[in-house]
């Protein structure tokens, strides 16, 4: 332990040091990078450029050779930080992203470019072989990005702590949770307890504090991304609906047996394959409700939200095997890039036909607002932008297949 905290000060010291050269020529050419830097507990803890940056620039020519730092340069001094990371859902938020079929048929610019999906799921861990391509691309983006959160050069904790940190990646189309959040009532104590209208003490729970409980860094909740989960519920309905809505994301063949697309899932952890995995997570949810609610409140509560998921793959299952039987009837041709004559949920824009594409936002984006509006504790949400849109899906959904049926008949 003595080696390891000797290293750590020669490592900041030398570097606190060669800061000073940075610091002369970086006032003249990025000003607001060094005042940043000055006002950050890095620079109150002696941590330089070089600490972050490596050594290898050091003139207005060699810029280029300034190293991006990763969570290794991190994990020196944020070594507990960077384990919890490593076991949560944000360092898989690059695996995630090209896992995505429709990923890689995006400009470069969107991907790895992160003007599009590439510039949230960079908080993943890429690991070696990416960043060597990334490298070898000319890419300036390395490794995954602590200051998703702790935003460069001040990195700090207290925004960090915000829930306003998690705005610009949990917003929008799939994931609208700082919507959400804002319009809930925890979202509203909060916010009033910052302006000064509600007392400080006033319990008014932030996105860190359900989902980051005590700043531990491995974020993960019961239900994953997509809200599909095994084993199967002994309610049978929801199991035929939920097999429906696998096959239809590629994880099961029409036989329902597994497919090769399992063990992405498994390594994009975008579901919950055991109870054991679900129970844990949902057990840490409602340790953290209890602090607030009573346990059978925080239970109660959290078993709408699964109900919510189980009539909405209701809704899903019967618009994805409508779209499925345009196959089997040849309404619809099957493209060749899909293994099996079901429509893929994971194509996005992508999907060959209107109908599809209805389809997708029915998933992606109404399916995710019934159920996440539940858990977030915002009703509009649950209702107007999710179970209502669904159920619009499916009857624009139904009516489409109709009209297309009827064109094949007239051929």
């Amino acid at each position: 332990m003595k080696k390891i905290t000797f290293f750590i000060l020669l490592f900041t010291v030398v570097g606190f040091i060669n800061a000073q050269e940075c610091v002369e020529c970086h006032n003249k050419v990025t000003p607001k990078i060094v005042s940043d830097w000055e006002l950050s507990k890095h620079k109150e803890n002696q941590i330089g450029c070089d600490n972050c940056h490596g050594t290898s620039h050091s003139t207005m020519t060699d810029y280029s050779k300034a190293e991006i730092p990763t969570p290794e340069t991190c994990k020196v001094c944020h070594e507990t930080q960077v384990n919890q990371y490593r076991k949560g859902k944000h360092a898989i938020a690059w695996a995630a992203m090209k896992a995505m079929p429709t990923a890689h048929m995006q400009p470069m610019a969107m991907m790895e470019g992160q003007k599009g999906c590439g510039g949230c799921h960079k908080i993943g861990d890429k690991g070696p072989e990416e960043i060597s391509k990334l490298k070898s691309n000319g890419s300036v983006f390395g490794h995954a990005s602590c200051d998703a959160c702790h935003t460069r050069h001040t990195f700090p904790k207290k925004e960090a702590q915000q829930p306003q940190a998690c705005q610009t990646c949990h917003m929008g189309f799939d994931h609208p949770q700082w919507e959400m959040y804002s319009g809930s009532k925890h979202g509203v104590r909060f916010l009033l307890k910052q302006n000064g209208t509600l007392p400080a003490t006033t319990a008014a729970p932030t996105c860190q504090d359900c989902h980051m409980s005590n700043g531990n860094h491995e974020v993960r909740t019961a239900w994953g991304f997509l809200a599909v989960r095994l084993p199967m519920p002994e309610d049978k309905q929801w199991t035929n609906d939920r097999v429906k809505i696998l096959q239809a994301l590629g994880v099961l063949d029409p036989k329902g047996n597994p497919t090769k697309l399992v063990d992405i899932v498994k390594a994009a952890d975008v579901a919950r394959l055991t109870q054991d995995s679900w129970q844990v997570e949902r057990d840490k949810m409602i340790s953290v409700c209890s602090n607030c609610h009573s346990e059978n409140f925080a239970k109660g509560e959290l078993a709408k939200g699964d109900d919510m998921i189980r009539n909405a793959d209701r809704l899903m299952a019967e618009a994805i095997t409508i779209v499925e039987n345009l196959y089997k009837d040849k309404i619809i041709k099957k493209p060749e890039n899909y293994a099996y004559e079901f429509p893929q949920l994971l194509t996005f824009h992508d999907a060959p036909t209107v109908i599809e594409q209805k389809l997708f936002v029915m998933f992606l984006e109404h399916r995710m607002r019934t159920f996440q509006g539940t858990f977030h504790g915002n009703p509009d949400y649950a209702l107007w932008y999710g179970w209502s849109e669904m159920q619009r899906d499916l009857t624009e959904i139904k009516e489409l297949a109709e009209d297309m049926r009827l064109k094949a008949k007239m051929k």
